[in-house]
């Protein structure tokens, strides 16, 4: 008496295969006492694999009947072996229809670049949804699936990289891979002159500074460097933040700046401020 595993293959990501499907066929066979002590001691059985697309469906069940389990089992066996019965004959899969539903796809991993480089930008995934199939209530609790963990050391150029997506017990993929792109790119520092402006001022005040310009030094990719200019950062201080304040000096920081434009640093990071009521002239 022996058995031989068996392996589904294929099988369609909006079903689920029940657990009780059998997972190895047993055989009972004769022959001389050398030939049985090769199949207990030498040779292995290879996996029986179904592949489950190609089965014959009836309703909620796949069906694989007892001539294509016979025909697999002789495969395996020495020519002076003979199998009198296995069991089981043949195979009835139940299955059940799951639900799907689609989720974005979020990046997991480290990243390090060699000094001087940094990534530029978004991490791009493709395809960034992807459809998950499971039960309702499991389905439910899942708001997006990560990749495999993706290790990046020394990055100095971009990297594009195919991923598995990390799996999650009870729930199958309709696409078991992605493709991660992460732009990496050389960096420089590009110092820009900025002046301090205020909105929402009252026509009865006038605001004076010191100073009325500051030097913001950006950090940004080599690519970007003529591309950054005084225009593109913005510092503009409400005029509720100079009412508020008594100190008569104000912490300043960009109001806009282009997304590429990681870190920066602002000198002086305080300005002085003097806030000063128009007299009207008769």
């Amino acid at each position: 008496d022996l058995s031989i595993p068996i392996r589904y293959e294929n099988v369609p990501a909006n079903i689920a295969l029940a657990p009780s499907v059998p997972t190895e066929v047993r055989i009972h066979v004769k022959d001389k006492g050398s030939a049985l002590l090769n199949y207990t001691l030498g040779q292995k059985f290879r996996t029986i694999t179904l592949d489950v697309q190609k089965l014959r469906q009836d309703e909620s069940r796949y069906l694989v009947g007892r001539s294509t389990l016979q025909e697999e089992i002789s495969k395996q066996l020495l020519a002076s072996t003979s199998l009198s019965h296995f069991e089981p004959q043949a195979l009835s899969l139940p299955f059940d229809e799951q639900k799907s539903k689609e989720v974005p796809v979020v990046f997991n991993g480290s990243i390090e670049t060699q000094t001087g480089f940094l990534v530029s930008g978004d991490i791009l995934i493709s395809p960034s949804v992807v459809t998950i199939y499971g039960s309702a209530s499991l389905l439910d609790s899942i708001q997006s699936v990560r990749t495999e963990f993706l290790k990046i050391e020394k990055g100095k150029k971009t990297v594009v990289k195919n991923a598995t997506l990390e799996t999650i017990d009870g729930v199958a993929f309709h696409s078991e891979g992605v493709s991660v792109t992460i732009p990496i790119e050389e960096y420089t520092e590009k110092t820009l002159t900025v002046p301090v402006r205020f909105v929402q001022v009252p026509e009865r005040y006038t605001v004076r500074t010191f100073p009325q310009e500051v030097e913001v030094s950006c950090n940004i990719p080599v690519s970007k460097f003529k591309m950054l200019t005084e225009d593109l950062l913005v510092i503009e201080i409400p005029f509720r933040l100079l009412e508020e304040n008594v100190s008569g000096t104000l912490a300043i920081d960009l109001s806009s700046r282009p997304e590429w434009v990681k870190t920066y640093r602002i000198d002086p990071p305080k300005i002085e401020f003097l806030l000063e009521q128009n007299v009207r002239v008769p």
